[in-house]
């Protein structure tokens, strides 16, 4: 099965999350979205994005303060930066709420579909036995992203896949689950799922809490 670009902008969907309804031997594992905080810190990097304003704030007006001067003069010193402060907060925030509320990340028996897309929506086919390997990067409140390595030579743009997709791997893109929910047990339900849509059972790593038998073929771990 190879990889599928549902590359349609589609109003209605059959089946939530999916371009289409399931055939009757397939059935869903997990479905979920991202988390909008977890997604919003680690994949937009907000609060570093909101550190650096308070900086730049900071660095205005400094001079004011040293100066002794007042309140008037301590808001004209700021009354540039901290209005586009508030504009680019708010815009990135507006943006990582969007993406949030329009991803679903789905796993069957059989594949992983990734819908993707605030104004044009696309779903990604990617079969479980075209995945090599995975990789967790653990967040917060167990949350976390789930990256997917995927085998053969067909490649899905990185521009296509962001922000669901590994930071700084563009000329090997790898799709990823990002500020997933409960991330150790939705690995295991991958290596599981894995195991049996290849017959061939799954490495994970003691953190995810996997019982499988320990082989070099399909390994979740953590990164």
């Amino acid at each position: 099965m190879p990889i599928e670009n549902f590359g349609h902008e589609y109003e209605f969907e059959p089946q939530f999350g999916l371009p289409e309804r399931l055939p009757s031997d397939e059935f869903i594992v997990w479905q979920g979205s991202p988390d909008l905080g977890a997604l919003a810190s680690s994949a937009f990097h907000f609060k570093k994005l909101a550190i650096y304003f308070l900086v730049l704030i900071g660095a205005c007006a400094w001079p004011a303060v040293e100066a002794g001067a007042g309140v008037i003069a301590l808001l004209q010193a700021i009354k540039w930066i901290a209005p586009l402060t508030m504009i680019g907060l708010a815009s990135l925030w507006m943006l990582a709420y969007l993406t949030a509320r329009t991803t679903v990340y789905t796993l069957t028996n059989k594949r992983v579909v990734m819908r993707l897309g605030i104004v044009f929506t696309v779903s990604f086919n990617l079969p479980l036995k075209q995945i090599a390997s995975a990789d967790i990067r653990l967040l917060k409140n167990d949350f976390g992203d789930i990256t997917l390595a995927l085998k053969g030579s067909d490649r899905i743009a990185w521009v296509h896949l962001w922000p669901s997709v590994r930071p700084w791997r563009i000329a090997n893109p790898e799709p990823t689950l990002r500020a997933i929910p409960d991330v150790q047990k939705v690995s295991v339900q991958l290596a599981q799922a894995w195991a049996q849509a290849t017959g061939v059972p799954a490495i994970s790593s003691p953190s995810v809490q996997s019982t499988s038998p320990q082989i070099t073929n399909f390994q979740v771990s953590l990164t």
